[in-house]
């Protein structure tokens, strides 16, 4: 099983998505975004959140790729920004609050 660092550093999306995740970032809010992300009253740490995030992404990239007509553009590219966001907070984040 790849550690969550190993997880993000591979995760490979169109240049579009990435390009999206990186101008969404600097208004992501974790009170609000994640929150409403993972339907929580409780925020999670930084690394339970990210692994919750992943299984999310791959659902709605699973979408992506069977070009489902479920598929919502805005809200896989809301997930990723959550995920870089929670990155972030994870790096910068004491041992005992990740």
């Amino acid at each position: 099983m790849l550690d969550i660092q190993t997880r993000l550093h591979t995760l490979k999306r169109p240049k579009l998505l990435a390009r999206s995740v990186r101008f969404g970032l600097d208004d992501y809010r974790r009170e609000v975004h994640l929150r409403r992300l993972l339907q929580c009253d409780t925020l999670p740490r930084p690394a339970v959140a990210i692994m919750r995030l992943f299984d999310l992404e791959s659902e709605m990239n699973g979408l992506r790729v069977a070009k489902s007509g479920n598929y919502a553009v805005a809200k896989h590219v809301e997930i990723l920004i959550a995920l870089a966001g929670e990155a972030q907070l994870l790096q910068t984040a004491t041992p005992d609050a990740r």
